[in-house]
């Protein structure tokens, strides 16, 4: 079973929408003890990193979601979700869960020259995504260089440059999608991302 960590930070009906699509048993809760018996979680969000925590640490997703985690149970996060697993973020200078070595910045911060190409941040729209260190679980059965759908100012920065499955160019090299070990991460919406993305959120909820 599949379950959607709903802490109050972005809306999730997307997600559930194309869940009910692929036909795939979930349950959504703002309730850590509603999903202590899923086998694997996918953890939305939308809005800012630093709200973001917050909300986990008032309902109790900060040591759930580790529990789980350390537990060898699956996680997939989405957009605010793939950001916050890491340690920490310029949004807030706020602590984040540490799950994955690495930091969440601006980017602006990366790449200042961008603000006199004037590159629009936030990213929002469609770009193509490009494969590489080697094979991902959930890019099983994905074209290299699809088209999905982002919508971001903050960019994930991993520690470990392999752990990036996939990139994006936006001004600067994006990374898009993460594995390390059972934690996978979207930078962008694949619940928004058509066929695309329902195969990814598929390939995510069949893994075994």
């Amino acid at each position: 079973m599949t379950g959607i960590i709903d802490f109050n930070a972005g809306n999730i009906t997307s997600l559930e929408r194309s869940l009910d699509y692929l036909k795939i048993k979930y349950i959504s809760s703002k309730n850590p003890e509603e999903l202590k018996d899923c086998d694997k979680f996918i953890f939305p969000g939308d809005g800012d990193d630093s709200y973001a925590m917050n909300q986990l640490k008032a309902s109790g997703f900060d040591d759930f979601v580790k529990k789980q985690v350390a537990d060898g149970k699956k996680l997939l996060g989405i957009c605010v979700g793939s950001q916050i697993i890491f340690e920490k973020t310029e949004e807030g200078n706020a602590a984040c869960l540490g799950l994955v070595e690495g930091n969440i910045r601006h980017f602006y911060s990366i790449e200042p020259g961008m603000k006199e190409q004037k590159i629009k941040v936030p990213q929002i729209g469609w770009n193509n995504i490009t494969f590489e260190n080697g094979d991902c679980q959930i890019l099983k059965g994905v074209q290299n260089n699809s088209d999905v759908y982002f919508v971001h100012s903050y960019v994930i920065c991993p520690t470990c440059k392999s752990v990036v499955k996939a990139y994006t160019e936006y001004g600067i090299k994006v990374p898009a999608v993460i594995q390390k070990d059972n934690i996978f991460a979207c930078q962008f919406h694949p619940e928004k991302s058509g066929q695309t993305g329902l195969k990814i959120i598929e390939n995510f909820c069949n893994l075994t």
